[in-house]
């Protein structure tokens, strides 16, 4: 976690400017994931720039494994690292995090269907287990990046868990 006087004294602003702009520490932790997420970086861009729905995921394990152990960056996921350490007391900032992460399942898992209908994928394919398989292995590399796992290590979970995908 990150102290407001942390943040005020690397923005060099003060703190009542700070919640002048942002309101609280719960708007402005919101802000910051938005940021997090916007761009060509964003998930579900990522989703639906890829050729196919096995593509999309594999881009994105292998974007997390990289993103996740980034030198310049603290390890792990902003949106899956910030859910475990939520309290009660922000209960709708947990509540914004989940529906961040159920949209970006749903996405892949809307991705996945289409593959399905379309035969890219086979009939019998569960999208909702493997959209769900994917954004489960997608958090567990931010944990093993936060226990100080190498991004090698999540490179081969990743790759290990493609293997769950059935074949283009």
């Amino acid at each position: 976690a990150t102290a407001i006087s942390d943040l005020t004294a690397a923005m060099g602003v003060t703190p009542p400017s700070l919640y002048a702009a942002f309101g609280d520490k719960k708007r402005l932790f919101l802000e910051a994931v938005a940021l997090y997420l916007s761009g060509d970086s964003r998930p579900q861009s990522i989703i639906d720039r890829a050729s196919d729905a096995r593509t999309a995921a594999l881009t994105l394990m292998a974007g997390a494994a990289q993103a996740f152990t980034g030198p310049d960056t603290p390890p792990g996921c902003m949106l899956a690292t910030s859910a475990i350490s939520v309290s009660a007391a922000a209960a709708d900032v947990q509540t914004a995090l989940s529906d961040i992460r159920n949209a970006v399942e749903a996405h892949l898992r809307a991705r996945i269907e289409a593959d399905v209908a379309t035969r890219v994928l086979p009939g019998g394919t569960d999208a909702e287990a493997l959209a769900a398989h994917t954004t489960a292995v997608i958090q567990g590399l931010s944990t093993l990046a936060r226990d100080g796992a190498a991004r090698d290590k999540l490179e081969r979970v990743a790759a290990m868990a493609m293997r769950a995908w059935p074949e283009v």
